[in-house]
């Protein structure tokens, strides 16, 4: 997979062709990318809908294990949005994938999760339980919001005896229609703290997850798109692979401007319809100054300086190659203040 990461500055790059040209396939992120909770995110459905036009492939790649693909599936096509169950890729077969790799055909596995994980783990060949009792050979542990108490006790008693312990994914949270929520990472820290065990983990950061989805759509060139620095964009360089983030979910501007090396994206667009675009590189200007549009910025006395006019996401872009070039740890409250009023 060839990647400009690390070839140039993360967000400085630019292409001639929009986005969905320049990448035969997107790796795209579901929760507060394509949609939150049962509702779409806005512009997402027409934005994919060029994009597969453009000749864009899209795999739809989810950390949350609760549901099977024909489910979420099933839901982006309610959303508008044209997709087949064999272009979904969740955390829960990542997982699935990692125990077949440890366990005999056949062998019994401690679900902790829903449905999705379920019939990932038999599709696996392998044999869903709901039990310690039950003789399991390893634990799996996925989202869903009927877990509660007793499938984290059954997990910890299992746990506890020693068992292969494999977690979908660590999200600390969930973004939904009322705010943002506790993940599946919460539950795992439930039974790592109960246990003093380390789980193996599939779904991102993690490369099972990526490998799983770009093999779906046979991408040779993959943009990895989603909302999330610390899963979306960390997995997308561990993998050496170009990331888009879309401003559309978890993270904030003040987050991605303090983002450590490994979590800077490639490309950084409001929504899906950056997709669309191409992206303007961001030139260097005099005294140690970048700039893109009517946006400069540089660092000054310790504070980021943000001056101009534009879009949110020019003026944006310009401050983190700015607090970035110049070692980050600088007070961006004037920058942030300047870019809340930028036109979206």
């Amino acid at each position: 997979m060839s990647s400009s990461f690390g070839a140039v500055p993360p967000l400085t790059a630019g292409t001639d062709l929009p986005l969905a040209e320049a990448y035969d396939a997107a790796l795209l992120d579901l929760d507060g990318v394509v949609y939150v909770g049962e509702a779409p995110v806005p512009h997402a459905a027409g934005a994919l809908a060029a994009a597969r036009s453009a000749g864009m492939r899209l795999a739809f790649v989810t950390n949350n294990a609760s549901r099977p693909p024909t489910a979420v599936a099933e839901h982006l096509v309610a959303l508008g949005v044209p997709a087949r169950a064999d272009e979904v890729a969740t955390s829960a077969q990542a997982a699935a994938r990692v125990l077949a790799g440890l366990l005999p055909a056949g062998s019994a596995v401690l679900v902790v999760g829903g449905q999705g994980l379920e019939q990932a783990v038999a599709e696996r060949g392998l044999r869903p339980v709901r039990s310690a009792d039950d003789d399991p050979a390893a634990v799996v542990q996925g989202y869903d919001p009927s877990v509660g108490w007793r499938q984290l006790a059954e997990a910890t008693f299992a746990v506890r005896r020693g068992l292969p312990w494999v977690a979908s994914n660590t999200d600390l949270t969930l973004p939904t229609p009322r705010g943002i929520a506790p993940g599946n990472g919460t539950l795992v820290q439930v039974v790592r703290l109960a246990t003093g065990a380390e789980p193996l983990v599939a779904g991102k950061p993690e490369l099972a997850l990526h490998r799983e989805s770009a093999e779906r759509v046979d991408a040779r060139r993959p943009l990895v798109v989603g909302d999330r620095l610390d899963t979306d964009i960390l997995g997308a360089t561990r993998a050496g692979t170009d990331s888009l983030l879309v401003l559309t979910g978890v993270t904030a501007p003040a987050e991605l401007l303090h983002a450590p090396p490994d979590r800077r994206p490639t490309y950084l667009a409001e929504d899906l319809q950056g997709l669309l675009h191409p992206a303007r590189p961001i030139e260097v200007l005099d005294g140690g100054a970048w700039g893109l549009g009517g946006w400069r910025g540089r660092v000054v006395s310790g504070r980021l300086e943000v001056i101009g006019s534009g879009t949110r996401v020019d003026g944006l872009r310009v401050a983190c190659v700015a607090s970035w070039a110049a070692g980050g740890g600088h007070d961006p409250a004037d920058a942030l203040l300047r870019l809340a009023t930028a036109a979206h």
